[in-house]
């Protein structure tokens, strides 16, 4: 029974997110790839500060403007589509160190 339900959760959360990609992808926030990173460069002054791959072979990439603070997370689709999925601002860039690890013996 606990099985099923983590598959169930499992199903219904990707089929969340495929939704959410896909309205997404049809929306006026998304454009290719290209023309998003030109707008906030120019726009924004945002530059490329980190990147990642997601479910489905997505990037998602991080953009901030370390003079403004403003910040965008975008995801580039297999297909090209990118879109826009946050924005904000106060972005600071850390770096933080993982904490050693202790002998819990």
């Amino acid at each position: 029974m606990k099985s099923m339900l983590l598959t169930l959760t499992s199903g219904l959360s990707l089929l969340a997110l495929s939704a959410t990609l896909t309205e997404a992808q049809t929306s006026r926030n998304c454009a290719e790839r290209d023309k998003v990173v030109e707008r906030l460069a120019d726009k924004y002054g945002e530059s490329r500060q980190a990147l990642g791959l997601g479910a489905q072979g997505a990037m998602v990439e991080i953009f901030a403007s370390e003079d403004s603070g403003s910040w965008t997370i975008t995801v580039t689709m297999p297909n090209g589509a990118t879109c826009l999925m946050a924005t904000g601002q106060a972005f600071e860039k850390l770096a933080e160190v993982l904490p050693t690890k202790g002998d819990d013996a």
